[in-house]
């Protein structure tokens, strides 16, 4: 119960600071990217005030045994830069920058029940399902190809 309540707080702090900061507009977000016309630096403020709270965080929180409300850390154990990261990277970058939205914002602003972040939202499940199918080895079953031959 604790992580669930932790979970929910954590969540709902997340939202807040997406919404008091700007980012869930996709003007601000395209205004950022947009450095050879009318720049928004608002995002750089936002991005470096959260690898700022991350930093700290990792040095404060995770030499600790366990965290406060939960069983254990969950950190990344990842560490291969390849095709799979840097596709996966630039397809991200493309939608960021036709859409305004990342997965955060994109949830938080939701509420909002504009058809367009609502047709967003869609679209990002819809590609996150194709990509766990084609990990499954859905793709290979259609073009008859054993998965364990993929690259």
């Amino acid at each position: 119960m604790r992580e669930i309540v932790a979970a929910l707080l954590t969540g709902f702090l997340f939202g807040l600071g997406l919404c008091l900061s700007g980012m869930t507009s996709p003007a601000v977000v395209q205004g950022f990217l947009d450095i050879a016309g009318d720049w928004n630096p608002a995002l750089l403020f936002v991005m470096a005030a959260g690898v700022a709270v991350t930093f700290i965080g990792y040095r404060v929180l995770v030499p600790k045994s366990r965290p406060l409300w939960a069983s254990g850390f969950s950190l990344p154990t990842a560490t291969a830069i390849d095709a799979p990261l840097l596709s996966g990277a630039a397809i991200f970058g493309v939608g960021w920058g036709l859409a305004g939205y990342c997965p955060g914002p994109a949830l938080v602003s939701l509420a909002s029940g504009r058809t367009s972040v609502i047709i967003f939202v869609v679209s990002m499940l819809a590609g996150m399902i194709l990509v766990r199918w084609m990990r499954m080895g859905g793709w290979a079953k259609m073009k008859g190809t054993p998965a364990e031959e993929l690259p």
